[in-house]
């Protein structure tokens, strides 16, 4: 049986210190590293490109599309897309090594551990975390908009049971330096599928939006961490909301 070649794939901006963990933590797996750059201001390409990777630039218009360029660049039978904030263990390596021997299966969900302030986040919602990361490249593209792209497969897809490490925010300020970025895409998003502002709406779901996270989902469980996660979070569906009131105000004048 002829064996199958793996590719990873990354979209990236201004990620120098995080995107050689990511690609090293494959090594041995995949047969190419393609990552698309959208025009990094620090080593974001010279760090990838020492370490073997086809580096792209282009322009980033949203999620859905960046990705589907860079998958468009993939030459191996199989993609495996990771952020430049994730790793794969070495167990997780193995398991995917075998996966892609299944001729049953043309995706794979991959189970998330995430790291919040430099610890493992137990509860708050992202104990359960699964994404579809893992494709036979030629059955697989990206649907959605600016924000919310997911992969549409032709195809059974089965899961796989060792995690992506997901080390997403550092520090209170990496958080909230994305926060700005992607609570303007969502409003964007949001104002493009013909939603509208509701002081209503939003005064009601805030209240929610945190007991939610902390308490039914157990946030209350994982410390000063969990606490934080379900505030932001909150902030995050105000300040969407709030770009999204502006965004209307600009346009309906």
């Amino acid at each position: 049986m002829k064996k199958s070649r793996i590719s990873l794939f990354i979209i990236a901006k201004n990620e120098e210190s995080k995107i050689a963990k990511c690609i090293l933590s494959t090594r041995g797996l995949v047969s190419e590293v393609i990552v698309v750059n959208s025009f990094s201001k620090d080593k974001t390409a010279l760090v990838c490109r020492e370490l073997g990777a086809q580096v792209y630039n282009r322009a980033f218009d949203g999620f859905t599309s960046q990705k589907n360029y860079a998958l468009s660049k993939v030459t191996g039978d199989w993609a495996l897309n990771l952020d430049a904030d994730e790793t794969i263990s070495p167990e997780l390596k193995e398991e995917i090594a075998q996966a892609v021997k299944n001729p049953a299966f043309s995706g794979y969900d991959i189970p998330f551990c995430n790291y919040f302030l430099g610890k493992k986040m137990r509860f708050s919602g992202l104990n359960k975390e699964k994404h579809l990361r893992l494709v036979k490249t030629k059955r697989a593209k990206y649907v959605g908009g600016l924000v919310h792209e997911g992969l549409d497969v032709k195809g059974k897809i089965g899961r796989l049971k060792h995690a992506i490490n997901h080390y997403s925010y550092d520090t209170i300020e990496t958080y909230f330096r994305k926060f700005n970025r992607y609570t303007t895409l969502a409003a964007e998003q949001m104002y493009k599928n013909g939603k509208r502002f509701s002081l209503i709406k939003v005064a009601f779901t805030l209240p929610f939006e945190f007991f939610k996270r902390y308490i039914l989902k157990l946030g209350i469980l994982d410390g000063i961490r969990g606490l934080l996660w379900a505030a932001f979070s909150t902030f995050y569906v105000l300040v969407k909301n709030a770009k999204l009131w502006q965004l209307q105000e600009q346009k309906e004048k």
